[in-house]
């Protein structure tokens, strides 16, 4: 508790950062014969298993878990939990918890009734392949030659260089079979003898000679040359058939030293425990040799574990150890290394700090490069938040090997984009289809696609846009996951290409990447965003013979009663958003009859626009699932509150918040230099950003004046009727803001589009360092002869667009040109994009009849 309260900072990152898991296996079905005590320990034979709850890793495993289940706190109790809630849960909550973005998985452990390596993918946005070299071997050797043909070394040789497809990095197990004193010059008369010995074996063939292990560990090497290709090597503990003598990494110094793979990369799995000190030196002398600390975290003590990294740290460079969990057949050894690990990195570098090893920065950067960073570039992974590829053409390797899956199918998958108007429309595809097609080429889509209004399925004039012409959109694999409410379904985002690799100049996700990347490079800055989603929920009634929707309820803001009434469908909503790895800070009732509001935690932008869909799919789809209507139209009675989705942001810059007030850089008004320059700029393009964020006619019936939305341009501090507030939350010191909200923000914008429109116009800020004005501390409507109201009609905003060169040029032209144009259709139709009819509440003859 000391350490957290001293070294927040530290504990900050290595809580949140997402994980790269260097090593791990295949997830088993939860009535696989594979005993779950195996999470908690190497022991094999029966009677050894017997004496596992003794270990302080089961005590402390059993209490993790039970916490995480919610269950009672004994083996029978979460394995009770395990079998009444199944696979899918205990891996949506284990692998959610762990916040793992990556795996790289060695599906050469069979172990019984596993998942293959594609199954995995619901769970991790990236699943790459480790191959065995050994189980290769085997199977290779298993499958035998057609028309009879006897064996040579040479055609073992030839099938077995044939490797290197769709993998990222090889690995050997050969400490477990002969040891790690590898003959680098093993003659080709004794790999023969070895190659007629495993023959004579029974299958499936175990190969067991040493000549022959050496061969195929070298013709490995040769092949990780070639290929570029890195190569994991068991060393220390494992599995009782392991000689631990002979898994000493000292015995490996004639294969790093030999000149025909100095430039192979090399790592060393499971701290080598217990040569941890030797594998640290190794690592200090050998420029090829890295380490991961898989295993040993989580199967050892907790002063264990910490003294396993301490060891690896005490001469290895921090950028060349790398965390993994070794997790095999129970989804929940995933979340117990995870767990285990950041606890153990968090403690090892307070602790460096304490010593005066390290500082905080340095510390904290550190925890990146242990927990992810080392092996994005060790392994050359690309991931949308970090170009860490120093050779892209690898990037390939991270894809997953595509196979029939005989225990789960995906019947459809959906492919998102959201359009000009603001609409999130898919294509469907099949399964199947998906994966052995679509994931890798896309599908196609008119260039009309992006000039359609929310009322009509043509292309708006003046958008230049046609039905000539053709994209693919592709989709982004990082963002595919399990659709929550619906069986067997997927969904994933998609960006839009003019071919391969080639952003479309209409894409929204390319737009907002494009402008986050000129922040980045100009200012080193990221902003974050984190977004209130306000919703009206309907439901059904017979009024005069006839249907209507009308407000779930008629209580007022904050009501209890309000909460209970819904409580079962915000409860189904909560955990479909866990399930899709999205933060939820707070629900409640808001003040409008009917009202909700769900308030989501902060993301770098680009991500929070990402989760931000999921988050209203999840909303519209449960509510249906309820027999109810959930809908985000910014007005939805004349005589009721508007429901917006404020946005609140904020500027980071290496994980410090660089909006707040700190290091001598504060203002007047509680923020540094650089957010009230970014905020003056977002302030003075405020009209035309309305375009963008407000973007139906009935938008501008939300933006009035005493009514909590911001109608007069002006900003303030904690100032609600500002459309600019600057906000203070807990735990900020007094005077001190940490972000700002943009209030004219509503769920029918394209919030990629919104958002980049916002940065775009702090970016002008920042360039031109731009100050703001007094703020405002009264309702503004009592000053209305002295502030400007801003555009009050959605034509006031297109005109504000078309006059401000700066946001047209950073969002594109092309693309302005096409929002200009929905827009301007929209404007000549009242309540776009939904008819109005109906006698609606108290008789107003104002409710929607579709709000979907």
């Amino acid at each position: 508790m000391e350490s957290r309260k001293k070294y927040g900072e530290i504990w900050e990152v290595v809580e949140e950062v997402e994980l790269v898991d260097g090593h791990c296996h295949n997830v088993v079905s939860v009535d696989s014969s594979f005993s779950f005590l195996k999470c908690f320990s190497e022991a094999d034979h029966e009677e050894a298993l017997h004496d596992v709850p003794h270990t302080l890793s089961f005590k402390r495993g059993i209490r993790d878990l039970a916490s995480l289940y919610g269950c009672e706190e004994s083996l029978d109790g979460v394995q009770s939990y395990r079998k009444s809630s199944g696979i899918d849960s205990i891996c949506s909550k284990c692998f959610g918890a762990a916040n793992i973005g990556v795996i790289l998985v060695d599906d050469g452990l069979a172990l019984d009734k596993m998942y293959d390596i594609e199954w995995h993918q619901t769970y991790a946005p990236i699943v790459g392949r480790i191959l065995r070299i050994e189980h290769l071997a085997g199977k290779i050797l298993d499958e035998g030659l057609r028309d009879g043909q006897q064996w040579t070394l040479e055609m073992f040789t030839e099938l077995f260089l044939k490797i290197a497809d769709k993998i990222i990095g090889l690995k050997s197990i050969a400490a477990y079979r002969s040891g790690l004193q590898i003959d680098t010059h093993v003659s080709k008369m004794d790999a023969e003898a070895g190659l007629v010995e495993a023959l004579s074996a029974r299958k499936p063939i175990r190969i067991q000679n040493k000549s022959f292990i050496d061969y195929i560990f070298m013709c490995s090497l040769e092949v990780a040359i070639s290929f570029d290709l890195p190569v994991q090597i068991h060393t220390g503990f494992g599995d009782v058939d392991l000689d631990l003598r002979l898994s000493n990494p000292l015995h490996l110094r004639t294969a790093l030293e030999d000149e025909r793979f100095t430039k192979c990369r090399f790592v060393l799995l499971h701290a080598s425990y217990p040569f941890s000190k030797e594998a640290s030196y190794l690592a200090s002398v050998y420029p090829q040799v890295y380490l991961d600390f898989g295993l040993a975290i989580p199967r050892l003590s907790v002063n264990g574990m910490i003294s396993a990294v301490k060891e690896l740290l005490e001469l290895a460079p921090m950028n060349k150890v790398m965390f993994s969990t070794d997790a095999h057949a129970h989804p929940e050894l995933f979340y117990l290394g995870a767990k285990n690990a950041r606890e153990v990195i968090a403690s090892v570098l307070c602790d460096a700090c304490d010593d005066g090893d390290l500082t905080i920065p340095q510390a904290v950067d550190a925890a990146k490069d242990l927990l992810r960073r080392n092996a994005l570039r060790f392994y050359k992974i690309e991931t949308k938040e970090e170009s860490l590829v120093s050779n892209k053409s690898m990037a390939h390797n991270i894809q997953p090997i595509c196979k029939d899956s005989s225990v789960r199918e995906t019947t459809f998958v959906r492919i998102l984009w959201v359009d000009t108007s603001g609409q999130c429309r898919c294509r469907v595809v099949p399964g199947k289809r998906f994966y052995q097609v679509t994931k890798d080429h896309g599908v196609g889509l008119t260039f009309a696609s992006m000039g359609m209004t929310s009322f009509s399925d043509g292309p708006a004039k003046g958008t230049n846009l046609t039905g000539v012409g053709e994209i693919r959109i592709m989709p982004d694999t990082t963002t595919k996951c399990r659709i929550p409410w619906l069986e067997q379904q997927e969904m994933v985002l998609a960006d839009m290409q003019i071919k391969p690799g080639e952003a479309w100049e209409y894409c929204p996700r390319a737009v907002l990447h494009r402008v986050s990347a000129i922040l980045k490079d100009e200012f080193n800055l990221e902003m974050n965003a984190g977004f209130e989603n306000e919703f009206f929920l309907l439901k059904r009634v017979s009024w005069d013979g006839k249907q209507e929707w009308v407000p779930f309820d008629l209580t007022s803001y904050c009501s209890t009663s309000g909460f209970d009434a819904a409580s079962s469908y915000l409860t189904d909503v909560n955990y479909a958003l866990e399930s899709l790895d999205i933060v939820v800070e707070q629900v409640h009732a808001e003040g409008g009859r009917g009202q909700f509001e769900i308030a989501l935690g902060h993301k770098i932008c680009t991500c929070a626009a990402d989760k931000l869909i999921y988050a209203r799919e999840a909303i519209k789809a449960i509510a249906r699932k309820y027999g109810l209507l959930a809908t985000f139209l910014p007005k939805l009675s004349p005589d009721d509150l508007g429901s917006g989705t404020h946005v609140h942001l904020s500027l980071w810059e290496n994980g410090k918040n660089k909006f707040m007030a700190v290091d001598g850089t504060s203002t007047k008004y509680g923020m540094s230099n650089i957010g009230e320059s970014f905020m003056a700029g977002v302030f003075h393009h405020l009209p035309a950003i309305m375009a963008f964020t407000a973007p139906l006619p009935n938008s501008y019936d939300r933006i009035q004046p005493s009514m909590w939305s911001g109608a007069y341009h002006c900003w303030g501090k904690e100032n609600r009727e500002a459309p600019l507030r600057t906000a203070c939350p807990p735990g900020i010191a007094n005077e001190v803001v940490s972000n700002f909200e943009v209030k004219v923000f509503d769920g029918c914008a394209n919030p990629y589009l919104g958002l980049a429109a916002i940065m775009a116009a702090g970016i002008d800020g920042l360039r031109r360092r731009l100050t703001l004005p007094e703020p405002i501390d009264t309702d503004p409507c009592s000053l209305e002869g002295d502030l400007k109201r801003l555009p009050t009609l959605l034509d006031e905003s297109i005109i504000a667009l078309e006059g401000d060169e700066i946001i047209r040029d950073f969002i594109g032209q092309k693309v302005t040109t096409a929002v200009i144009g929905v827009r301007k259709i929209s404007q000549m139709v009242a309540y776009i994009p939904h008819a109005l009819a109906g006698r609606g509440v108290n008789g107003s003859g104002w409710v929607p009849i579709d709000l979907t």
